[in-house]
Protein backbone atom coordinates (compact mmCIF):
# COMPACT_ATOMS: atom_id res chain seq x y z
CA UNK A 1 0.00 0.00 0.00
CA UNK A 2 2.60 2.34 -1.41
CA UNK A 3 0.36 5.59 -1.34
CA UNK A 4 -1.31 5.41 2.09
CA UNK A 5 2.54 4.83 3.48
CA UNK A 6 4.12 7.21 1.34
CA UNK A 7 1.06 9.87 3.07
CA UNK A 8 0.09 10.05 6.85
CA UNK A 9 -3.31 12.42 6.53
CA UNK A 10 -5.87 12.31 4.28
CA UNK A 11 -5.69 16.40 3.34
CA UNK A 12 -8.21 18.43 5.90
CA UNK A 13 -9.62 20.59 2.85
CA UNK A 14 -11.54 17.15 1.57
CA UNK A 15 -13.77 15.81 4.12
CA UNK A 16 -15.98 18.85 3.56
CA UNK A 17 -18.86 17.13 1.43
CA UNK A 18 -21.87 19.23 -0.36
CA UNK A 19 -24.91 17.24 0.69
CA UNK A 20 -27.37 16.49 -2.07
CA UNK A 21 -30.55 14.93 -0.80
CA UNK A 22 -32.30 12.78 -3.20
CA UNK A 23 -35.80 10.93 -3.22
CA UNK A 24 -34.97 7.23 -2.52
CA UNK A 25 -37.53 6.31 -5.01
CA UNK A 26 -39.94 8.22 -7.52
CA UNK A 27 -43.30 9.17 -6.00
CA UNK A 28 -42.28 9.22 -2.66
CA UNK A 29 -43.20 12.24 0.02
CA UNK A 30 -41.36 15.35 -0.30
CA UNK A 31 -42.13 16.28 2.68
CA UNK A 32 -40.54 13.43 4.98
CA UNK A 33 -37.30 13.57 5.35
CA UNK A 34 -36.76 9.67 6.38
CA UNK A 35 -37.78 9.26 2.36
CA UNK A 36 -34.43 11.35 0.78
CA UNK A 37 -31.01 9.30 0.57
CA UNK A 38 -28.31 11.85 1.36
CA UNK A 39 -25.69 12.04 -1.65
CA UNK A 40 -21.87 13.57 -0.75
CA UNK A 41 -20.54 15.36 -3.64
CA UNK A 42 -17.04 15.75 -2.61
CA UNK A 43 -14.24 17.15 -4.80
CA UNK A 44 -12.67 15.58 -7.50
CA UNK A 45 -9.25 15.92 -6.14
CA UNK A 46 -10.83 13.84 -3.18
CA UNK A 47 -12.18 11.04 -5.02
CA UNK A 48 -8.64 10.76 -7.19
CA UNK A 49 -7.31 9.93 -4.15
CA UNK A 50 -9.57 7.67 -3.01
CA UNK A 51 -9.72 5.97 -6.02
CA UNK A 52 -5.94 5.25 -5.58
CA UNK A 53 -5.99 4.03 -1.82
CA UNK A 54 -9.18 2.04 -3.58
CA UNK A 55 -6.80 0.16 -5.83
CA UNK A 56 -4.45 -0.87 -3.00
CA UNK A 57 -7.24 -1.37 -0.53
CA UNK A 58 -9.46 -4.00 -1.91
CA UNK A 59 -7.30 -6.33 -3.25
CA UNK A 60 -5.98 -6.17 0.46
CA UNK A 61 -9.30 -6.92 1.86
CA UNK A 62 -10.52 -9.16 -0.53
CA UNK A 63 -7.87 -11.98 0.27
CA UNK A 64 -9.03 -11.65 3.76
CA UNK A 65 -10.54 -14.71 5.17
CA UNK A 66 -11.86 -12.24 7.23
CA UNK A 67 -13.69 -10.91 4.58
CA UNK A 68 -17.04 -12.13 3.99
CA UNK A 69 -17.45 -14.61 0.82
CA UNK A 70 -20.97 -14.12 0.26
CA UNK A 71 -21.32 -10.54 0.23
CA UNK A 72 -21.48 -9.60 -3.25
CA UNK A 73 -21.02 -5.84 -3.02
CA UNK A 74 -18.57 -3.89 -4.51
CA UNK A 75 -16.24 -6.89 -6.08
CA UNK A 76 -15.48 -7.61 -9.58
CA UNK A 77 -17.38 -10.34 -10.83
CA UNK A 78 -20.19 -10.23 -8.38
CA UNK A 79 -23.51 -7.96 -8.37
CA UNK A 80 -27.41 -8.86 -7.63
CA UNK A 81 -27.25 -10.93 -10.47
CA UNK A 82 -24.87 -13.44 -9.21
CA UNK A 83 -26.30 -13.29 -5.50
CA UNK A 84 -30.06 -14.43 -6.78
CA UNK A 85 -28.43 -16.97 -8.63
CA UNK A 86 -26.86 -18.60 -5.80
CA UNK A 87 -29.96 -18.64 -3.68
CA UNK A 88 -32.04 -19.82 -6.24
CA UNK A 89 -29.54 -22.81 -7.06
CA UNK A 90 -29.87 -24.00 -3.13
CA UNK A 91 -33.45 -23.42 -2.92
CA UNK A 92 -33.92 -25.46 -5.99
CA UNK A 93 -31.36 -28.17 -4.78
CA UNK A 94 -33.24 -27.92 -1.32
CA UNK A 95 -36.61 -28.49 -3.33
CA UNK A 96 -35.15 -32.02 -5.64
CA UNK A 97 -34.12 -33.05 -2.40
CA UNK A 98 -37.63 -32.99 -0.98
CA UNK A 99 -37.44 -29.67 1.40
CA UNK A 100 -39.19 -26.60 2.18
CA UNK A 101 -37.28 -23.54 2.33
CA UNK A 102 -37.19 -20.77 4.44
CA UNK A 103 -35.89 -17.48 3.45
CA UNK A 104 -36.12 -14.42 6.09
CA UNK A 105 -34.33 -11.04 4.37
CA UNK A 106 -33.34 -8.51 6.69
CA UNK A 107 -32.42 -4.70 6.08
CA UNK A 108 -31.09 -1.60 8.06
CA UNK A 109 -32.55 1.98 8.17
CA UNK A 110 -29.76 4.56 6.81
CA UNK A 111 -26.81 1.91 7.02
CA UNK A 112 -24.30 4.04 5.40
CA UNK A 113 -25.22 7.16 7.92
CA UNK A 114 -24.87 5.40 11.46
CA UNK A 115 -21.65 3.89 11.29
CA UNK A 116 -20.19 5.41 14.53
CA UNK A 117 -16.94 7.03 14.71
CA UNK A 118 -17.11 7.58 18.62
CA UNK A 119 -16.65 3.75 18.38
CA UNK A 120 -14.08 3.28 16.09
CA UNK A 121 -15.05 -0.51 15.38
CA UNK A 122 -14.14 0.41 11.92
CA UNK A 123 -10.43 1.29 12.49
CA UNK A 124 -10.72 -1.87 14.94
CA UNK A 125 -11.79 -3.98 11.96
CA UNK A 126 -9.07 -2.81 9.49
CA UNK A 127 -6.07 -2.90 12.22
CA UNK A 128 -7.59 -6.45 13.76
CA UNK A 129 -9.51 -8.44 11.58
CA UNK A 130 -7.50 -7.08 7.97
CA UNK A 131 -4.42 -6.20 9.17
CA UNK A 132 -3.74 -2.32 8.75
CA UNK A 133 -1.27 -0.92 10.51
CA UNK A 134 1.46 2.31 10.93
CA UNK A 135 0.77 5.13 8.00
CA UNK A 136 -2.33 3.00 6.30
CA UNK A 137 -4.23 3.00 9.17
CA UNK A 138 -3.40 6.41 10.40
CA UNK A 139 -4.67 7.71 6.90
CA UNK A 140 -8.02 6.13 7.12
CA UNK A 141 -8.38 7.19 10.69
CA UNK A 142 -7.44 10.75 9.36
CA UNK A 143 -10.41 10.28 6.48
CA UNK A 144 -13.21 9.18 8.62
CA UNK A 145 -12.43 11.22 11.42
CA UNK A 146 -13.36 15.30 11.35
CA UNK A 147 -15.45 15.42 8.88
CA UNK A 148 -18.27 18.25 8.04
CA UNK A 149 -20.93 18.74 5.48
CA UNK A 150 -23.46 21.08 4.51
CA UNK A 151 -26.81 20.93 2.76
CA UNK A 152 -27.43 23.08 -0.76
CA UNK A 153 -30.60 23.47 -2.77
CA UNK A 154 -30.55 25.73 -5.18
CA UNK A 155 -29.03 29.36 -3.44
CA UNK A 156 -29.94 28.02 -0.12
CA UNK A 157 -27.00 26.56 1.90
CA UNK A 158 -27.07 25.39 5.35
CA UNK A 159 -24.40 25.57 8.01
CA UNK A 160 -21.42 23.08 8.11
CA UNK A 161 -22.29 20.17 10.64
CA UNK A 162 -19.47 17.90 11.88
CA UNK A 163 -20.02 14.63 11.09
CA UNK A 164 -20.16 11.83 13.84
CA UNK A 165 -20.90 8.56 12.05
CA UNK A 166 -21.36 7.29 9.15
CA UNK A 167 -19.38 6.52 5.50
CA UNK A 168 -20.18 9.32 3.29
CA UNK A 169 -22.60 8.16 0.30
CA UNK A 170 -20.81 9.11 -2.94
CA UNK A 171 -17.57 8.40 -1.98
CA UNK A 172 -15.40 5.92 -3.29
CA UNK A 173 -14.11 4.23 -0.24
CA UNK A 174 -17.33 4.44 1.93
CA UNK A 175 -18.87 1.08 0.38
CA UNK A 176 -16.13 -0.99 0.92
CA UNK A 177 -15.18 0.22 3.98
CA UNK A 178 -18.93 -0.92 4.50
CA UNK A 179 -18.61 -4.39 3.34
CA UNK A 180 -15.30 -4.57 5.58
CA UNK A 181 -17.64 -2.95 8.77
CA UNK A 182 -20.30 -5.78 8.76
CA UNK A 183 -18.40 -8.56 7.67
CA UNK A 184 -18.91 -10.19 11.51
CA UNK A 185 -22.50 -10.72 10.42
CA UNK A 186 -21.69 -13.82 7.97
CA UNK A 187 -19.88 -15.42 10.77
CA UNK A 188 -22.77 -14.77 13.53
CA UNK A 189 -24.95 -16.46 10.88
CA UNK A 190 -22.71 -19.27 10.10
CA UNK A 191 -22.58 -20.36 14.03
CA UNK A 192 -26.34 -21.39 13.70
CA UNK A 193 -25.70 -23.53 11.21
CA UNK A 194 -27.77 -21.77 8.28
CA UNK A 195 -27.05 -20.15 4.77
CA UNK A 196 -26.97 -16.58 4.26
CA UNK A 197 -26.08 -14.09 1.54
CA UNK A 198 -25.41 -10.49 1.64
CA UNK A 199 -25.81 -7.23 -0.47
CA UNK A 200 -24.50 -3.96 1.01
CA UNK A 201 -26.56 -4.13 4.21
CA UNK A 202 -29.49 -6.29 2.57
CA UNK A 203 -28.98 -9.74 3.71
CA UNK A 204 -30.68 -13.10 2.84
CA UNK A 205 -31.13 -16.32 5.91
CA UNK A 206 -32.46 -18.90 4.02
CA UNK A 207 -32.88 -22.37 5.07
CA UNK A 208 -33.87 -25.86 4.41
CA UNK A 209 -35.91 -27.96 5.80
CA UNK A 210 -37.75 -31.71 6.24
CA UNK A 211 -41.02 -31.29 6.58
CA UNK A 212 -41.04 -33.50 9.70
CA UNK A 213 -38.79 -30.60 11.23
CA UNK A 214 -40.19 -27.44 10.93
CA UNK A 215 -40.76 -26.13 13.95
CA UNK A 216 -37.16 -26.84 14.97
CA UNK A 217 -35.70 -24.96 11.64
CA UNK A 218 -38.44 -22.00 11.93
CA UNK A 219 -37.40 -21.71 16.11
CA UNK A 220 -33.39 -21.66 14.72
CA UNK A 221 -34.25 -18.93 12.22
CA UNK A 222 -36.26 -16.89 14.53
CA UNK A 223 -32.99 -17.36 16.98
CA UNK A 224 -30.12 -16.62 14.27
CA UNK A 225 -32.75 -13.11 13.18
CA UNK A 226 -32.98 -11.94 16.51
CA UNK A 227 -28.94 -12.38 17.23
CA UNK A 228 -28.38 -10.71 13.73
CA UNK A 229 -30.69 -7.53 15.26
CA UNK A 230 -28.93 -7.20 18.45
CA UNK A 231 -25.89 -6.81 16.56
CA UNK A 232 -27.60 -4.50 14.30
CA UNK A 233 -28.81 -2.65 17.89
CA UNK A 234 -25.54 -2.95 19.38
CA UNK A 235 -24.01 -0.92 16.44
CA UNK A 236 -26.79 1.71 17.04
CA UNK A 237 -27.97 0.62 13.80
CA UNK A 238 -32.14 0.25 13.32
CA UNK A 239 -33.54 -2.71 11.80
CA UNK A 240 -35.83 -1.93 8.72
CA UNK A 241 -37.62 -4.74 7.83
CA UNK A 242 -37.70 -8.60 8.38
CA UNK A 243 -39.73 -10.29 6.08
CA UNK A 244 -40.09 -14.17 6.17
CA UNK A 245 -40.77 -16.25 2.90
CA UNK A 246 -41.45 -20.11 2.49
CA UNK A 247 -43.73 -22.65 2.62
CA UNK A 248 -45.63 -23.79 5.99
CA UNK A 249 -45.36 -20.80 7.26
CA UNK A 250 -47.49 -18.97 10.28
CA UNK A 251 -50.23 -17.35 8.70
CA UNK A 252 -49.11 -13.74 9.75
CA UNK A 253 -45.60 -12.30 9.98
CA UNK A 254 -45.04 -9.11 11.84
CA UNK A 255 -42.17 -6.82 10.66
CA UNK A 256 -40.38 -3.70 12.12
CA UNK A 257 -42.53 -1.58 9.23
CA UNK A 258 -45.48 -3.77 8.15
CA UNK A 259 -47.72 -6.99 8.73
CA UNK A 260 -47.75 -9.51 5.84
CA UNK A 261 -50.26 -12.76 5.25
CA UNK A 262 -50.24 -15.65 3.26
CA UNK A 263 -52.77 -15.59 0.37
CA UNK A 264 -53.22 -19.63 0.04
CA UNK A 265 -54.82 -18.58 -3.77
CA UNK A 266 -51.64 -16.79 -4.34
CA UNK A 267 -49.30 -19.14 -2.27
CA UNK A 268 -47.19 -16.44 -1.36
CA UNK A 269 -47.11 -13.62 1.77
CA UNK A 270 -48.80 -10.29 0.40
CA UNK A 271 -48.89 -6.84 2.68
CA UNK A 272 -51.58 -6.56 5.13
CA UNK A 273 -53.99 -3.10 4.38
Amino acid sequence: MRVLNNCKFYCCCFPVAHVLPLLKKPGLDRAVLANYRPISDLSTISKVLERLALQQLRPHLLSSSNFDTYQSAYRAGHSTETELLEVFNRVFSATTDKKLTVLVGLDISSAFDTIDHSILLLLRRLHGEFGLTGTALAWFQSYISNRSQFVKLGRHSSAPMSCTSGVPQGSVLGPILFAAYTSPIGDLIRRFGIHHHQFADDTQVHLALRSSDIQNGLTLQADCSAAVKQWYLSRKWTPAQCQQIGSHLPRYIISTTRCYRYCHRCRYYIACQ
